[in-house]
């Protein structure tokens, strides 16, 4: 080792004071995470020794004999920077750097000293930051809120399965979470220029995701996510619509059911975010239901004199859902959802559709066979006994007329 030193020291006072016979220099670019490899250009011998520096440090040695051969702490104690990256070709004595970090990035400096002359050569290594943006990923969703209702950006994933989550509106980045939670920020914590949002943003620590609260008009826009995760890049626009308190959203479904079955005709909300639901058949009122629940009303309760279902109606007090039981074939037609919350109301229209080849219409017909044959059994008899009675009475004045003669 001393030895080993005392060459090296020597081989440095020959650089300073006579020069190198020959200087050449390269750059390298890799990619964070890949191997990259500096070539010597030589092949070593009994006569070589090889020598390599990072900003200065030894960080790897060879001998042509192969008596010698060290890499970064090996070579020089307490400076464990690479950790067991680097790898030195026996038969070359080119430097393999792998698994390459940012920090690896700068100037590796190669010295081949031989009997006849000492060369040297410079690497300049950038290390670049890239990341492969997998193109299905790279996709687009459409987000509409109510002004000054909150919206959630959904990532899809788990903090800690990735490197950085990082959110931008409108080009400025407005929130950034880490994979282990060491950096987390939102708007002007990232951004100094960004103060849009003034303490209405809230990161996930789970997921990542965004929510925008209490939002506002000039919060509408696009909305990038980028997803660092393991040297590849997930993106993801979100195009956020703020409508404004009086906005009116409506939209139709259409159900079909079989008759004499139930049917649910689902309000996808829950009661508790809004003031009151009312359901309307053929534009009369028929449900109706508040968020406090202070009121609840079905059918003739809510209409004096529209009692058309009885007790088939059935309201969910947790959603505001209609369910008719037992449908039936007259039940068929357009049921219109009204959400009314102080941020503006939706509607909803459902065409009902019945089904008659079930039970219930199956059952019909033949109530009507059974009643029309009943009733012309009844005819029938009510003639009989007419006839027998007209008989009846002629029989009786007859003999009434013989007495009489008598």
């Amino acid at each position: 080792m001393k030895v080993l030193f005392s060459l090296f020291l020597l081989l440095f006072l020959t650089l300073h004071e006579n020069g190198v016979s020959g200087v050449g220099k390269d750059d390298v670019s890799v990619s964070r995470g890949d191997s990259v490899t500096l070539h010597t250009g030589v092949k070593t011998n009994q006569q070589y020794i090889i020598v390599w520096l990072y900003e200065g440090i030894r960080i790897a040695v060879i001998r042509g004999d192969l008596s010698y051969i060290c890499t970064d702490v090996q070579c020089n104690n307490g400076t464990e920077r690479f950790r067991d990256r680097l790898k030195l070709d026996h038969l070359t004595g080119s430097l393999t750097v792998m698994n390459t970090r940012l920090r690896d990035a700068g100037e590796y400096q190669l010295l081949i000293s031989s009997s006849k002359s000492i060369n040297e050569m410079i690497f300049r290594v950038v290390v670049k930051d890239v990341y492969w943006v997998d193109e299905d990923d790279n996709d687009e969703e459409s987000v509409s809120v109510i002004e000054g209702d909150s919206v959630t950006l959904h990532t899809g994933v788990k903090t800690d399965q990735q490197d950085r989550i990082v959110w931008f509106n409108e080009g400025s980045r407005v929130a950034v979470i880490s994979g282990d939670l060491n950096v987390i920020c939102t708007d002007v914590q990232c951004d100094n220029s960004t103060t849009r949002f003034k303490n209405r943003l809230n990161l996930d620590h789970q997921t990542g995701s965004l929510t925008i609260m209490n939002s506002r008009n000039t919060d509408a826009g696009e909305y990038q996510l980028l997803i660092f995760s393991s040297f590849r890049l997930s993106k993801k626009i979100f195009r956020v619509v703020v409508h404004d308190v009086h906005w009116v959203q409506e939209v139709k479904v259409e159900v079909s059911v079989t008759d004499g079955y139930s049917v649910t005709l689902n309000t996808d909300t829950t009661t508790k975010q809004l003031h009151k639901i009312k359901w309307y058949f053929n534009n009369i009122c028929v449900a109706q239901i508040r968020g406090d629940l202070s009121y609840i009303c079905t059918d003739v309760q809510c209409d004096e004199g529209a009692e058309r279902f009885g007790d088939r109606l059935k309201l969910d007090h947790q959603t505001g859902s209609l369910t008719i039981m037992n449908i039936r074939n007259r039940d068929r037609g357009e049921y219109k959802l009204e959400i009314i919350s102080n941020r503006g109301s939706r509607r909803k229209i459902f065409r009902v559709l019945v089904d008659d080849s079930g039970p219930f219409s199956a059952a019909v017909p033949r109530l009507y066979e059974i009643v029309a044959i009943a009733a012309a059994v009844l005819l029938l008899a009510a003639a009989v006994s007419g006839v027998i009675c007209c008989y009846k009475s002629k029989a009786n004045g007859k003999i009434r007329l013989q007495e009489a003669a008598e």
